[in-house]
């Protein structure tokens, strides 16, 4: 891993953050956040953060650069944040197995922002930094065997062309996480573990009906015309309400081209609800 550049922090923005309304307190309690699409976090202290792998050629194709020094590494676990960045998880909701579930959100996955480089947008998010608002009583940590997984078969989708999020960035937190393993009831400690995942948008259909379910209208439009116009040039139109009559459409011609590729692949996901679909 020789000749690397320090990474390229300042290519780093938070234009969701700057958008959109959000709870700014940091505060870390588990909660109803109405009237918000985001709250503020920080990632949990991990004394010892260990680099397993980094991924150099989409960390390079993004923008984003290479890493040389401990801050570097400290910031791919967690621990270190340039100044103009403020972690954050979102709102959002779903209907889950069926039945519609409320307020969900991230519980497990820390936003820290996008990168822009050559119009191709990325945002970065951590996944198992640590709990958030969104967690539900869980403890927002992942654990080594899973994250290497999530590290090995996201890229071998994206090589063989199937759409996916990508992995940026594996290390080990240093800290010991219980988890059952088998689901027999015999919980153990595990190797705990964090992957910086990367896609060019992280907004989910939750999102939107989390808006819709609570009535806030406005808020949802802006939301709307602001992910047809970063995320949906093939969206022409103009004219209401047929664009989004178009961007619906688009979203459901993708995601039916999407599962395809999924099967091709064998790939089967285990929990194909709204909360988990982008």
């Amino acid at each position: 891993m020789g000749g690397f550049f320090v990474m390229n922090f300042d290519n780093i923005k938070q234009p969701f953050v700057d958008l959109f309304p959000g709870d700014q307190s940091f505060n870390p309690q588990q909660r109803q956040t109405p009237g918000v699409l985001y709250s503020f976090v920080k990632a949990t202290n991990f004394d010892t953060i260990q680099l397993l792998h980094f991924n150099q050629n989409l960390s390079q194709k993004i923008g984003l650069g290479s890493i040389q020094d401990d801050n570097d590494i400290q910031f791919l676990g967690g621990q270190y944040l340039p100044a103009h960045l403020n972690l954050y998880s979102t709102a959002y909701a779903g209907h889950q197995f069926g039945n519609w579930a409320g307020q969900l959100g991230d519980g497990r996955a820390i936003l820290i922002g996008e990168v822009e480089n050559s119009n191709i947008k990325t945002e970065l998010q951590y996944k198992g930094a640590g709990a958030t608002p969104y967690s539900r009583h869980a403890d927002g940590r992942a654990v080594l065997r899973s994250s290497i997984r999530e590290y090995l078969i996201s890229e071998a989708m994206f090589h063989l062309g199937v759409p996916t999020t990508r992995a940026l960035s594996l290390v080990k937190s240093g800290e010991d996480v219980v988890r059952d393993m088998m689901y027999n009831g015999n919980p153990e400690y595990e190797d705990g573990a964090i992957v910086i995942r990367t896609a060019p948008t992280f907004l989910r259909f939750g999102h939107f009906e989390l808006l819709a379910s609570r009535n806030e209208l406005e808020t949802l439009k802006k939301l709307m015309d602001y992910t047809i116009e970063k995320y949906f040039p093939e969206v022409t139109s103009k004219d209401e309400p047929q664009k989004y009559i178009d961007w619906l459409n688009t979203i459901a011609d993708k995601t039916i081209e999407m599962i395809v590729e999924w099967y091709r692949v064998g790939f089967v996901h285990g929990v194909m609800n709204t909360d988990n679909m982008s």
